[in-house]
């Protein structure tokens, strides 16, 4: 009895500790890319300033406190690049950056398609247009997906939807799925739920889940083409004020 006594113990506290070994996985990842950024300008700045004080040079010898100051002015920078970007000046010089990367092949594809997903998903959706389950990998299962925008199939002229599917607990990776859009499950969630669904691996979810297809063909297409077209006015109004 005693090696299962053990045995459950262990596992109980793997389970205690592994969502705050989680967090700290990926806030220790996050915080390390931010200081990634800055730690060339700071620990210049600090061997020019070593120069004229001496106490600086103490500051070169201890890595946590360059870490810190790495991630101090990332973050700063990051608050001053958002101020500006909301101001009048700032729209028209990422206007202008925009403009000068459109011109370049292969980083224009990446940057415009990140763009655009981005722009997608931060447009708060009104009804169950935005998240959607589907049929992935088959008819039995469902993937939560999120519809980017909708097209017409070649000939048949039927309605079909894009959909990014996430991976989890990564949900900057994952799969483009063309889905007609009567095979399309609605959801009334938001992306934010949907997302914390994603991240936490399920242990984050509603009490009740719509499995089946609610909506016919033409319902179904008409919420979605519904809510795409507003996040489309949405972005081409902030691609304007640019």
């Amino acid at each position: 009895m005693r090696p299962a006594h053990i045995q459950r113990y262990i596992l109980t506290g793997i389970l205690t500790v592994f969502p705050l070994w989680l967090t700290f996985v990926v806030f220790e990842f996050v915080l390390k890319q931010l200081g990634q950024l800055s730690a060339p300008w700071v620990d210049a700045l600090l061997i020019r300033a070593a120069e004229s004080i001496p106490f600086f040079g103490f500051l070169l010898t201890t890595d946590w406190l360059r870490f810190l100051l790495a991630v101090l002015v990332t973050l700063t920078f990051l608050y001053l690049l958002g101020w500006l970007a909301h101001r009048v000046i700032g729209k028209r010089l990422l206007g202008v950056v925009d403009s000068i990367i459109e011109r370049i092949p292969l980083v224009q594809s990446i940057y415009g398609g990140t763009k655009k997903l981005l722009a997608v998903l931060q447009t708060k959706p009104e009804g169950a247009q935005r998240v959607v389950l589907i049929d992935f990998p088959h008819k039995e299962m469902k993937a939560v997906g999120f519809v980017t925008r909708t097209v017409r199939e070649k000939g048949s002229g039927r309605e079909l939807a894009m959909v990014y599917v996430p991976t989890t607990p990564n949900p900057t990776s994952g799969y483009l799925e063309v889905v007609p859009v009567d095979r399309l499950t609605p959801t009334d969630w938001t992306v934010d739920q949907a997302m914390a669904l994603i991240i936490s691996g399920g242990a984050v979810a509603p009490g009740e889940i719509p499995f089946e297809v609610a909506l016919s063909a033409a319902g179904a297409a008409a919420s979605v083409q519904e809510h795409v077209a507003g996040s489309d006015e949405a972005t081409a109004e902030s691609s304007r004020l640019k």
